[in-house]
């Protein structure tokens, strides 16, 4: 089999600084926290040193996000919002190249996904939401829909820049200022966006960044002076968030975990499906909340498919996430690598069989091969558990109800794949599947006109699209 030549992407072009600072009230601030550093997953070097905030930065930024919001923002005409929202947008997409570089730097993603997929769809939410800026009274929420206020947002890992954007460009449209914490992992593309924020001469106060780790993110979530919380992130911390906000009246958002089952029936097309299936558990390295890490084949195509996937899985490159012939970069850090590791051994001990890439994993960084489990049952905890990583659990079905039975059995409820040829049956099967999100014959689509979000443990609450406004207003 020919190879491809190797295409690496200049690291050059993400202008990496050797340390970064919090954004409060308009204005790059040393925080009081303690440092941490960043580092790159596919070399494991120290990438920058960011500063973090402590208890009184929180509450800097909420007072500064305050002041914004009564004396600015909050009154302000939503075409001239708008305006603003606008200009981000815009300069986010003049910059994508660094911010693609910058992103699969932090993230160990590879360059194709973050220049293809993260960055265009982070500017798109920046794009389409600064058009309902002045809109809102439009958008069938009632004739006089209000901001709330102060929006303290938390984001993940797994799509830093696209869920700084998904989260503060709503907020925005509807008249809210924000604070936001990135993740401790990841914070490099949420601090370029403020920079981004800086020069689109927003007023100061009416988006601030907050690095640092947990501690900061439930200083934050705890902050009497914050109006709604959006987080995204592990269930339970979105469970340890809705007990600390229990009868206080503000508005939450919860986009959690996820266990997607991908549907396969035999009058599907295999090939295209197999693709679908790729996409829906290998991309990003299977760092995707609504990931399709449980694949439901039915019982008369189950080795085909299987073969199939073997053989697609085989051609994957895996290795430096800069190279844009990459197709499955480096894990986010070592804690996440040692919790696939253990998922994967419980799933060999619980008796499913294992099929591992055969393609070479790098000598450094944090890697781990594509993988995929035959004979699971739905007992074993790699059906059972988000392993959030490169790895596929095959269950077979023999009846659509049985498929419905099976995908639903789960305290999860995020997304859901469906592969077949009749459109009946995809209606009879979305309607039936516990899952806010339900793709057919394709996998791990997004769009900002789209609204995204869980039921049961995958949260609750939608973002993106008309209903996603919602969360922002008082209606």
């Amino acid at each position: 089999m020919w190879e491809y030549a190797p295409a690496p992407e200049s690291r050059d072009i993400a202008n990496l600084k050797p340390s970064y600072r919090m954004f409060v009230d308009g204005e790059f601030v040393e925080g009081a926290g303690e440092p941490l550093k960043t580092v790159n997953p596919a070399t494991e070097e120290v990438l920058a040193e960011v500063s973090t905030a402590s208890k009184e930065d929180v509450d800097r930024a909420v007072r500064a996000a305050r002041r914004a919001y009564d004396r600015v923002w909050g009154k302000m005409p939503g075409a001239e919002r708008a305006k603003y929202i606008y200009r981000i947008a815009r300069m986010m997409a003049e910059r994508a190249r660094e911010l693609a570089v910058l992103e699969s730097l932090d993230n160990g993603k590879p360059i194709r996904e973050s220049r293809d997929v993260d960055v265009p769809t982070a500017s798109a939410h920046f794009f389409y939401h600064a058009g309902w800026a002045d809109k809102l009274a439009y958008a069938g929420l009632g004739p006089d829909p209000r901001p709330l206020g102060v929006a303290g947002q938390v984001i993940p890992w797994n799509f830093p820049l696209l869920m700084a954007a998904w989260k503060i460009a709503p907020a925005l449209a509807c008249g809210n200022t924000v604070v936001l914490k990135p993740a401790e992992t990841t914070p490099l593309t949420a601090l370029v966006l403020a920079e981004i924020i800086q020069q689109a001469e927003l007023p100061p106060g009416v988006v601030n960044i907050l690095p640092g780790a947990g501690d900061v993110g439930a200083e934050l979530v705890g902050h009497p002076g914050v109006d709604k919380i959006a987080f995204t992130g592990s269930t339970d911390v979105g469970k340890q968030i809705q007990r600390s906000l229990a009868g206080k009246g503000r508005k939450v958002t919860l986009e959690l975990g996820g266990k997607a089952a991908n549907v396969v029936f035999d009058d599907a097309p295999l090939d295209q499906a197999v693709e679908g299936i790729v996409n829906g558990i290998f991309f990003n390295q299977g760092h995707v909340c609504c990931a399709g890490s449980r694949l439901l084949v039915q019982e008369s195509i189950a080795d085909e498919v299987v073969e199939k996937l073997h053989a697609r899985i085989s051609t994957l490159r895996i290795g430096d996430p800069l190279d844009k012939n990459t197709d499955v970069g480096a894990i986010n850090s070592r804690e996440q690598l040692s919790r696939i590791t253990s998922l994967v051994e419980s799933g060999e001990a619980e008796g499913a069989e294992k099929w591992v890439s055969p393609c070479p994993l790098p000598d450094k960084g944090f890697y781990f091969a594509p993988t995929v489990f035959s004979g699971v049952s739905q007992a074993m905890r790699i059906a059972r558990e988000e392993i959030f990583g490169p790895v596929l659990s095959v269950l077979t079905f023999r009846t659509p109800d049985e498929a419905v039975a099976k995908a639903n059995n789960t305290p999860y409820g995020l997304s859901a794949g469906i592969w077949t040829d009749k459109g009946s049956r995809i209606l009879w099967m979305a309607d039936k599947l516990r899952a806010g999100v339900v793709w057919a014959n394709t996998f791990n689509r997004f769009d900002p006109t789209a609204p995204f979000g869980g039921y049961q443990e995958s949260g609750f609450g939608r973002e993106g699209g008309r209903a996603g406004l919602e969360a922002y207003l008082d209606v």
